[in-house]
């Protein structure tokens, strides 16, 4: 049997303990039964270290064995060392790897991949001592070693690993896990791994969009004596989406009307990709020009565009200006504070979104000179600048690429960590921003729900802040896929891409060509413009003058019609994320 026992509850505060990393699993495989997709997403992710685990997903999956209910069956030693079967004090049996001498020596089972199939894998994971970080691994075709997630594991307590992988092909696997520290034997229990068909899961984001995206409404139409009027039309068209859905934009735009036209007719919400940057504003030490930002964003307002700010620090050494490079570290103290109170200051209430230190958790130029701090005091000071702005940390890896264990949701929850320590830090409005650059391949989409599902067990508002992909075959399909996985995520509350047309220098994967036509992947994204609510939409009344629509979240014009009557009516809609069905009295008079 399984227990939940006292559980050791590990919340993000100033005050906080480890975090834990739970990720989400994606692979391919031949001749097994295919489960519901229904609890793929994990709506109760938890940074929870657990007394006892839980029981395995999906009974397992095509795990063999996978409670260890049948001591080790299934399961062999990789590597070094040994493993055995063991039990807790409640009686719950789980399987030991030791007398480790390398990262790798592990338990393993062998799987078939096959091509064409999507994998859930999830593990609860503990260690003999400490703590540390866990992978899983799948060794392909006895040489190539592939990591699906991570997990920071520790002793005293089960934490769950969730994970993901995509195999373009057929071939046999092994599961392996790895601890970089081979003096601590591995624990494991309730092992899973679950196939699903890509048809199944796109069946899941659909039912996920409907559940958080819209909201059902009905209307009533009558004549003014209260009888029905059959067959009347109800004409939807979306004012305003209430999920931020736009794009990035960036000098040209002043000067090409074409382009702005382009890009107004889609997007209220936008990023400046590089005019904000501090290399773009004082090119030459003490000689600060706004310019370029001042005039995009007077184009912003004048056009009720809402602008992200992009970015007050970078943390890439290479991303400085090249005057700040060959400053000292006093120097570069004074020459930082000067570059904060400016930006933050001058554009200090009209933006939604500050990107305090930009790609924080790769690079570490301000730690590496002003000290391990440093970012962390830029966040606080950024705050008291401008209060009311949600500031971000902002990550390229995170939850595009598995191998990457240094931006893994894990490390990124530690630097929201460390942030919130800092003196001075208590009710900073943090945000997770998540670049979201795809390269080639098809894009991991069960690592990245599950890292969405870690982040979004924090609490802080998720933004997908500059979401790409790569140019390559198949390039449009998986762009989609990628919009819709971040939409249906209930933790998602907007997504910024940086594309945009070939004129505007957007040449690596463009939405428009020279010419402004779209292309294929900008097909897609107005195809998902018009998904997503702008409409308009029709639907007639049955014969009790009622039609029931399910609406995207936002604000609409109605008009209300009946051809035969010649008569109508214009309504304002507004449909808010949990707010009850609601009833609309439509009474037409003749």
């Amino acid at each position: 049997m399984r227990y939940r026992l006292n559980p050791f509850k590990m919340k993000v505060s100033a005050e906080g303990c480890s975090l834990l990393f739970t990720t989400s699993f994606l692979i391919l495989i031949s001749g097994l039964t295919v489960h519901s997709l229904s609890h793929s997403y994990d709506y109760s992710a938890t940074t929870e270290c657990l007394a006892e685990p839980h029981r395995e997903h999906y009974g397992g999956g095509i795990i063999v064995n996978p409670g260890f209910d049948h001591n080790l069956e299934g399961w062999t030693v990789f590597g070094n060392g040994a493993i055995e079967e063991r039990r807790s004090n409640e009686g719950n049996a789980f399987i030991v790897a030791r007398n480790r001498t390398q990262p790798l020596d592990s338990f393993s089972q062998k799987i078939q991949l096959k091509k064409g199939m999507l994998y859930t894998f999830s593990a609860w994971l503990q260690l003999s001592e400490g703590s540390d970080t866990v992978s899983v691994v799948f060794k392909i075709n006895g040489r190539e070693l592939i990591r699906g997630g991570h997990v920071i594991a520790k002793h005293g307590c089960w934490t769950l690993m969730k994970g993901g992988l995509v195999a373009n092909f057929t071939s046999p696997a092994e599961i392996l896990f790895e601890s970089k520290n081979p003096t601590v034997e591995i624990w494991a229990d309730s092992v899973s791994l679950q196939p699903f068909t890509k048809e199944q899961w796109r069946s899941h984001q659909e039912e996920s969009i409907e559940r958080v995206r819209k909201s059902k409404v009905r209307f009533q139409v009558t004549h003014i004596n209260e009888t029905a009027l059959e067959g009347a039309t109800i004409t939807t068209k979306q004012t305003k989406l209430d999920f931020p859905f736009g794009c990035g934009i960036n000098n040209n735009i002043l000067t090409n009307s074409e382009y702005q036209k382009w890009f107004l007719s889609r997007f209220k919400y936008t990023t400046f990709t590089n005019q904000m940057k501090w290399y773009s504003t004082e090119i030459v030490k003490g000689q600060e020009n706004y310019t370029t930002p001042d005039a995009m964003m007077s184009l912003a307002k004048n056009n009720g565009i809402s602008v992200r700010g992009h970015n007050i620090f970078w943390d890439d050494p290479k991303q400085q200006p090249q005057w700040v490079k060959s400053l000292s570290p006093e120097e570069l103290r004074k020459a930082a504070a000067k570059r904060i109170n400016s930006v933050a200051s001058r554009y200090s209430g009209e933006l939604i979104a500050w990107d305090v230190v930009n790609e924080n958790l790769h690079f570490n130029f301000f730690e590496g000179n002003l000290g391990e701090n440093a970012s962390a005091a830029y966040y606080s000071t950024a705050h008291h600048l401008d209060p009311n702005t949600r500031m971000f940390l902002n990550e390229f890896n995170t939850i595009e690429y598995s191998g990457d264990v240094a931006a893994s949701p894990t490390n990124y929850i530690k630097k929201i960590q460390q942030i919130l320590q800092f003196p001075g830090s208590a009710g900073i409005p943090l945000a997770i921003g998540l670049q979201c650059h795809f390269a080639s391949g098809q894009p991991n989409l069960a690592y990245m729900r599950a890292g969405l599902d870690l982040l979004g067990a924090t609490g802080f508002p998720i933004w997908l802040t500059e979401t790409s992909i790569d140019p390559q075959p198949h390039q449009e399909d998986y762009f989609d896929w990628i919009l819709r996985e971040g939409y249906a995520h209930p933790a998602v509350q907007g997504i910024i891409m940086f594309m945009g047309p070939v004129q505007a220098g957007f040449k690596k994967a463009p939405l428009a060509d020279e010419n402004f036509k779209n292309t294929p992947i900008g097909d897609v994204v107005d195809m998902l413009i018009r998904e997503w609510g702008t409409g308009p939409h029709e639907a007639k009344a049955d014969s009790r003058g009622i039609v029931d629509i399910s609406l995207h979240h936002g604000d609409y014009d109605v008009i209300v019609t009946h051809p035969q009557k010649q008569i109508s009516k214009t309504l304002n809609l507004s449909v808010r994320k949990g707010s009850p069905q609601q009833t609309i009295q439509v009474k037409m008079h003749a």
